[in-house]
């Protein structure tokens, strides 16, 4: 939670945590800590009872709206029709994706020499090209 502050701005925090309650502080922090304490075990009676009702194991975690209807709602073979009319789209957007990705491709090695094979002949390379550099022109 206070991952992102360093020992400074913590120090800065608690000073004025100290300034604003004083010699409350520690029954404050104590309050503080009983609450978090109460809505943990509040969170987990909650999964409990929910989970007792639907005669499944639930986690805290599947009460996302999606994942409760994956789980508990839909079988195998509903989800399986619900994907299937999107696979196809799925499929041909992939194809075509992976067509451009190849032209792209060819494109770079045509416009740029260096990425293209050296090609191979028996004969001597070719001379290298002079540099001319800011000295030489002077």
């Amino acid at each position: 939670m206070f991952d992102n502050l360093n020992v400074w701005e913590l120090g800065a925090l608690l000073l004025l945590a100290l300034l604003i309650f004083g010699d409350r502080l520690p029954s404050v922090i104590s309050d503080g800590l009983r609450m978090v304490r109460n809505l943990r075990r509040m969170a987990t009676n909650a999964t409990t009872d929910l989970s007792r009702e639907l005669g499944t194991d639930i986690q805290l975690q599947d009460l996302h709206p999606k994942a409760f209807v994956r789980k508990h709602l839909l079988s195998e073979e509903d989800e399986a029709a619900i994907r299937k009319p999107l696979q196809g789209v799925y499929d041909n957007l992939r194809a075509d994706v992976t067509s451009v990705h190849e032209e792209l491709k060819d494109v770079a090695t045509a416009v740029d020499p260096a990425s293209r094979p050296a090609p191979t002949t028996g004969g001597a390379s070719p001379a290298p090209t002079p540099r001319i550099s800011y000295d030489d022109a002077t």
